[in-house]
């Protein structure tokens, strides 16, 4: 599914973050940037060494917030990586966290100058965060970061499982309802 928003485009996608083309892949890291499980293994098993050193040279990174390294041996130039919040029971601020660590991202890529970025679906695995919000947060994020800021063609969120994918296109046609039945002129695939 894609849904455009000015002069960019987002799109969801089924497939592996490791293998995107996008200037930028993010990767849902953990503060030490020490490597992990889920997406930050991958990207760290794909990307090679040189990813990790960079990453030690940082230091850490404070939830909320973003770093950039270089891509090492993905295809992607460059890794953003952010840290999306622990879910615990939604009262301790995890949806201000975890729209931050998508607008970081952002803001990264538009400081970078770069023209396309992959996300995958930040906290919703072993941070326990719920899939729909998590989902709702990172498009919701994402449209409103686009309606004033076109640097950025191409916007993709690289879901893991079909489960995902479905949670996430459903709510990107929440979204799609809602600016439409506001008369927002976008166009919609």
């Amino acid at each position: 599914m894609e849904l455009t928003i000015k002069a960019s485009t987002i799109i969801l996608t089924l497939g592996d973050i490791t293998r995107e083309t996008t200037d930028a892949i993010v990767n849902a890291a953990n503060s030490r940037l020490a490597g992990g499980g889920g997406v930050d293994g991958a990207i760290h098993r794909a990307g090679g060494p040189g990813i990790m050193q960079e990453c030690r040279k940082i230091g850490g990174c404070p939830t909320g917030q973003a770093v950039i390294t270089t891509g090492g041996n993905l295809k992607a130039k460059y890794v953003i990586h952010t840290v999306g919040p622990r879910y615990q029971d939604g009262t301790r601020n995890e949806a201000t966290l975890l729209r931050s660590a998508y607008l970081e991202c952002l803001r990264l890529a538009s400081k970078k100058h770069l023209r396309s970025i992959a996300f995958p679906a930040i906290s919703t695995g072993a941070y326990g965060y719920p899939l729909p919000e998590a989902a709702r947060i990172a498009l919701q994020t994402t449209i409103d970061y686009l309606s004033s800021h076109q640097e950025i063609a191409q916007i993709k969120f690289v879901l893991y499982n079909q489960h995902s994918f479905e949670v996430f296109t459903e709510e990107l046609e929440k979204i799609k309802d809602s600016l439409v039945s506001h008369g927002v002129g976008n166009t919609f695939h």
